[in-house]
């Protein structure tokens, strides 16, 4: 069921709907056939790069730091969307990060 005030999804608490953001309440009517479900909502998962960073693709340039000729290197939106990705690079050597 949605609620009337903020139409967000209300969940079965007891013999009522009841809404999570503004506590709007209405009371769960029996139907006869079929059955009534709970929807749980899924917490959002947020991966992790640790230490091991080898699934990420390698180039050939030199480590302003070590001076290592290999790097990993991935791209970013940093600014508006109509200009150019940022290539950002991490030492496979040393783990110094800078940007292109």
């Amino acid at each position: 069921m949605i609620c009337p005030k903020c139409k967000l999804l209300m969940y079965p608490q007891g013999d009522e709907y009841v809404c999570k953001k503004c506590g709007y309440r209405v009371k769960r009517e029996k139907k006869k056939e079929g059955r009534i479900v709970s929807i749980k909502r899924k917490e959002h998962e947020i991966p992790i790069i640790e230490n091991n960073i080898s699934v990420l693709p390698k180039t050939k340039v030199v480590c302003p730091k070590c001076g290592n000729t290999e790097a990993y290197w991935v791209l970013k939106q940093t600014r508006a969307s109509d200009e150019p990705e940022t290539k950002i690079y991490t030492c496979t050597k040393c783990g110094y990060r800078w940007r292109e």
